[in-house]
């Protein structure tokens, strides 16, 4: 009888009550709750979403200077484009004059002509290596995005510890005081008073430890975004897997790897161009006394003591070390992927369950537990055996929310979906 009213006392605490409050309706705890601390785990299961909230943080997030940097680097790789995209000669002018018994002047216009197709390469070469950039931009974006939406939850969870620690620390002390009368009158042994008062003083050090883990929260996210009080509210209701989304080149973690083949495999090809014999061609005119000449001319280089086969040898292995990079990468993130497909769900069903288990044995029995012990239907060690009970039971909850956003934020951020998946979020917000 006494653990089914331990246990049932429990579970109601858990809806953030404090455990020597009389009988609360849930529009008064909430009220309470809301002014004095941050909302319980429970309450703020129904609003977990992005909806005013995500824009702004998404702002704030595109002026930090990294990711400024990211984008100079974008427009400097399509400003590398265009110059590759010219010609890659340019003609030459010359000019001589010789001073013998005829004076003759000469005036001469050479072009050097791109035969190897330099221009083209280069062209082909500048353009995938900005698309490689971009994929690398994108990828590394999405990291910083689960780093920094990472390091908001964890605030988030841990000020939600510290406000429970603190409503135990705050109870620990009130019941020690009725303790205190108890000794008193005679109704409470000296030996259950020295068990409240080490009860109390593990409160207090739960309570300091849990200060601190706050403290190093907030200085994460103080050190990424340079303030404290940044938009954000808990979305573990969106928290979704993404089954269609298979581990190939579409991938944005694989894309940049896979454009390296693509580059690879143009390497040959702009050796070829840069190795090439480009000829010359010129037009002159001169004038020797009163006699006029035109000339025209034609030079090819000849490529006898170098003929660049290692060059050519070299880039085409290159092309099979970078097809072996990719399908090293492609395998992590397929085993990577096959990790989180195995434990989302199944952290998202303990997490039901756990849920569940509070709502429909924690209502209107939020401080049974105090109340027995005080009518002395429950021993002290029994009472103190269901505080820490209570705590383990809030602690398993903030446990594995925190696992789920964990390993929900490190798939889409390593894999690169995390900002686009966040940016859909923004367009469904703005219909």
């Amino acid at each position: 009888m006494r653990k089914n009213l331990i246990a049932t006392a429990l579970l109601g605490a858990i809806w953030g009550a404090p455990l020597y409050a009389e009988p609360l309706n849930s529009e008064t705890l909430y009220s309470q709750t809301r002014a004095t601390a941050p909302a319980p785990l429970l309450a703020q299961l129904d609003q977990s979403g992005f909806q005013g909230w995500l824009a702004p943080l998404m702002s704030k997030v595109n002026q930090l200077p990294e990711i400024q940097a990211q984008q100079a680097k974008i427009r400097q790789a399509q400003l590398l484009v265009e110059a590759a995209d010219r010609p890659v000669y340019n003609p030459e002018l010359g000019v001589s004059y010789q001073n013998a018994s005829e004076d003759t002047y000469t005036l001469e216009v050479s072009q050097t002509l791109d035969w190897g197709d330099k221009r083209g390469v280069a062209t082909r070469v500048a353009q995938l290596e900005a698309e490689i950039l971009l994929a690398d931009n994108r990828l590394a974006r999405s990291r910083l995005y689960g780093e920094l939406l990472m390091a908001l939850v964890e605030q988030a969870q841990q000020a939600k510890l510290l406000a429970f620690q603190g409503r135990l620390l705050e109870s620990a002390k009130q019941q020690l005081a009725i303790a205190k009368q108890q000794l008193e009158a005679g109704a409470l042994s000296r030996a259950e008073m020295q068990l409240m008062q080490l009860d109390l003083a593990s409160k207090a050090a739960d309570h300091a430890n849990a200060e601190q883990a706050s403290l190093a929260a907030d200085a994460s996210v103080l050190s990424r975004f340079g303030e404290l009080e940044l938009p954000f509210a808990e979305f573990i209701g969106a928290l979704s897997v993404d089954t269609s989304q298979e581990v190939g080149p579409e991938l944005p973690a694989l894309a940049g790897a896979y454009q390296q083949v693509m580059m690879a495999k143009l390497a040959s090809q702009q050796v070829a161009a840069d190795t090439s014999a480009d000829p010359s061609i010129s037009l002159s005119a001169e004038r020797e006394g009163e006699e006029n000449k035109l000339g025209l001319g034609l030079s090819i280089p000849i490529q006898i003591r170098n003929d660049y086969r290692e060059a050519k040898a070299a880039a085409g292995t290159q092309v099979a070390i970078a097809e072996q990079d990719y399908l090293a990468r492609e395998r992590s993130l397929t085993q990577a992927a096959k990790l989180f497909h195995l434990s989302l769900p199944r952290l998202q069903q303990r997490y039901r369950e756990w849920r569940e288990l509070v709502l429909t044995s924690g209502a209107g029995v939020q401080d049974a537990l105090s109340q027995q012990w005080r009518a002395g239907d429950i021993s002290t060690g029994d009472y103190l055996q269901g505080q820490r009970q209570l705590a383990s039971s809030y602690l398993a909850g903030l446990s594995l929310e925190s696992a789920l956003y964990r390993s929900w934020l490190d798939w889409m951020g390593q894999s690169g979906q995390l900002e686009n998946y966040l940016q859909r979020q923004l367009g469904r917000e703005g219909v």
